[in-house]
């Protein structure tokens, strides 16, 4: 099993009130495997979380579809992150991936016919990507239609608006805008967010509630808010993720992936869950129709 602990994280437990629609993704997740190492400048790995052990989460929520996205831990190497995709497959699985100076025509291409639609920019500390680095991953993805999926302090949305404002490609806005501090929903700063998705390739992904609400579970009614809102105005650019297996949340506080998933039957109807849990999906992703 190598030096990194096999995972001990609660897998399975009673499925979520929501019936999920033929086709529902989870669009966030991570996968820790045996044999990759966490490299400098990420953070450290304090288990492992496999292809089998999601598939364990997966079939308990109802999911069909998932995409695996660079672990901080991992930096530049995407390894475990093509592993991943590899053993789960591109019927059901794409990737978002880390692209880097050193990361060649080939490599990109070889990720491409693999189920990789995406790079990850990373704006927090541990990330290997920054917003500054935008432009120059952005003209190497542009050729394989892929997207960027981009993480930052929600509140310097103003301070990074020029740089998003400059991207032709599509690109999410990761994780409920990531508001470290959480805001209120009628915030000039969510109205700037709300902007950004009006100018047609910006994308909103409501995951991670748990990371930095303050009102807490079960309805992370804080962070919620500002979801709803967008979903709200335009719910036609919104998907969601899992954002399994929550790294760094404490044991007492780790949340319970159903319950995750119910809390959309607060945020939007039936017709409009489908969109965000599979139309928009395989829109940005690529799936095929559900069949």
């Amino acid at each position: 099993m190598g030096d990194i602990p096999a995972n001990t994280r609660p897998l399975d437990g009673p499925a979520p009130k929501l019936a999920m629609p033929k086709g529902a993704t989870d669009c966030h997740i991570h996968v820790y495997l045996d044999g990759h190492a966490p490299r400098p400048g990420g953070p450290p790995i304090a288990e492992l979380a496999t292809p089998a052990d999601y598939a364990v989460v997966q079939r308990r929520l109802g999911l069909e579809r998932v995409v695996i996205t660079q672990s901080n831990a991992y930096q530049f190497d995407n390894g475990a992150t093509i592993a991943g995709l590899k053993a789960m497959g591109s019927e059901v699985a794409r990737g978002v991936v880390v692209v880097g100076p050193d990361t060649s025509e080939a490599e990109l291409a070889d990720f491409d016919a693999l189920g990789v639609r995406g790079a990850r920019i990373m704006n927090l500390p541990g990330g290997a990507v920054g917003v500054g680095g935008i432009p120059n991953v952005e003209a190497r993805i542009r050729p394989f239609g892929w997207h960027l999926m981009v993480q930052f302090d929600g509140r310097e949305i103003e301070h990074h608006r020029a740089a998003l404002e400059a991207i032709e490609t599509d690109y999410i806005i990761d994780h409920t805008g990531k508001f470290l501090e959480p805001v209120a929903a009628d915030d000039t700063r969510v109205d700037t967010l709300l902007r950004l998705i009006d100018r047609g390739n910006a994308w909103f992904k409501v995951a991670g509630l748990y990371e930095t609400s303050r009102a807490g579970a079960p309805d992370f009614a804080d962070v919620a808010g500002i979801a709803r809102r967008v979903i709200a105005h335009a719910p036609e650019r919104v998907i969601w993720g899992s954002n399994w297996p929550h790294v760094g949340v404490a044991r007492e506080n780790y949340p319970d992936d159903a319950v995750l998933l119910d809390n959309l039957a607060d945020l939007a109807d039936e017709a409009t869950r489908r969109r965000i849990l599979v139309d928009n999906p395989a829109t940005l992703y690529g799936f095929p129709e559900p069949v």
